[in-house]
């Protein structure tokens, strides 16, 4: 389904294909050829989304713009069933398993691989060629490698790498109530999307 998002459309080439079950909405481009298969979202309501040449897009994966950090995906990327690319840069022939989640003011790197579950944590950046191992965290920039058992070394760096900054514009220590009654809010201009007719 192809939505219409405060003025914004969807572009889709003639090469690409969008399953009947996946959803664009807003300001998202794709490249020639790219696939995005059925229950993908591809959400363009606040920043753009972009991707490449020879891009595929998994089932039940989604991949989010946001202001300040568009989704930027290179060419001849896999982006894996039920991955979370929200906000973040994926160069050239990068590899993002199932499960995988890249957060806003990422960036991984060309060839590298983020395998089952790992996460590139927000304003990291994974260095060109970079494997993360299953269930792993990258973290900083450049981004060091965290098993989950090192959660505590974890901790160290990413306070000061600002998750609730970064992706909902608050300091740490914000009531989620807080939190939440914003993005309710933001949310809300989804009840004047329009769909499109076929592609």
């Amino acid at each position: 389904m192809l939505l219409e998002h405060r003025g914004r459309r969807p572009v889709v080439p003639e090469s690409a294909y969008v399953a009947p079950t996946a959803v664009l909405c807003g300001e998202v481009v794709l490249g020639e050829r790219a696939r995005v298969l059925h229950g993908a979202v591809l959400t363009g309501e606040d920043g753009a989304v972009r991707t490449g040449s020879d891009v595929v897009v998994m089932e039940n994966a989604l991949i989010r713009g946001r202001a300040g950090h568009h989704a930027i995906i290179g060419d001849a990327v896999l982006v894996g069933p039920h991955a979370h690319v929200n906000g973040a840069v994926v160069e050239d022939e990068v590899f993002v398993a199932t499960g995988a989640s890249l957060f806003p003011g990422a960036v991984a790197g060309a060839r590298s691989e983020l395998r089952i579950n790992s996460v590139l944590h927000v304003n990291s950046r994974l260095e060109p060629g970079t494997v993360v191992p299953i269930g792993w965290i990258a973290a900083g920039d450049p981004a060091e490698l965290f098993s989950p058992e090192r959660h505590e070394e974890l901790w160290a760096k990413q306070r000061g790498l600002d998750f609730p900054g970064t992706v909902y514009g608050v300091p740490r220590g914000t009531p989620m109530r807080d939190i939440m009654a914003r993005q309710a809010e933001f949310y809300g201009a989804h009840l004047d999307d329009r769909p499109l007719g076929e592609a």
